[in-house]
């Protein structure tokens, strides 16, 4: 299961969580700093990876668009990398269940 995620997210989540979600990018190591949210949209549907976001824009085009790409949005995402990294992990079963299922498009993460 990869992941991209996209810059509102810190570059040091990506090895945080590799043992659980291998071969997870950042848009930074992709050349995708600064691009439009329609542009790590397609980056990912080519690339079969599922965009994890603070941004409210991936959501609408999830829901506007449809799969693929799925969209993880970590939901009111204003705090630190460390707990950004314990929601992803203390979510994982429930978003690889989220990653199988086809239809589903969104998946929206709050910390407890």
């Amino acid at each position: 299961m990869r992941l991209l995620l996209d810059e509102n997210l810190s570059r040091r989540l990506v090895p945080r969580i590799a043992d659980l979600f291998s071969d997870s990018v950042h848009v930074g190591s992709v050349a995708l700093l600064q691009s439009p949210n329609t542009a790590v949209w397609e980056y990912a549907k080519t690339h079969n990876l599922s965009i994890v976001t603070a941004d409210a824009d991936f959501y609408e085009l999830a829901t506007t668009l449809g799969p693929p790409p799925k969209v993880i949005w970590l939901r009111g995402c204003d705090y630190r990398t460390a707990i950004a990294e314990e929601l992803i992990r203390s979510q994982a079963i429930r978003i690889a269940g989220f990653l199988e299922e086809p239809e589903r498009a969104v998946l929206i993460l709050r910390p407890q």
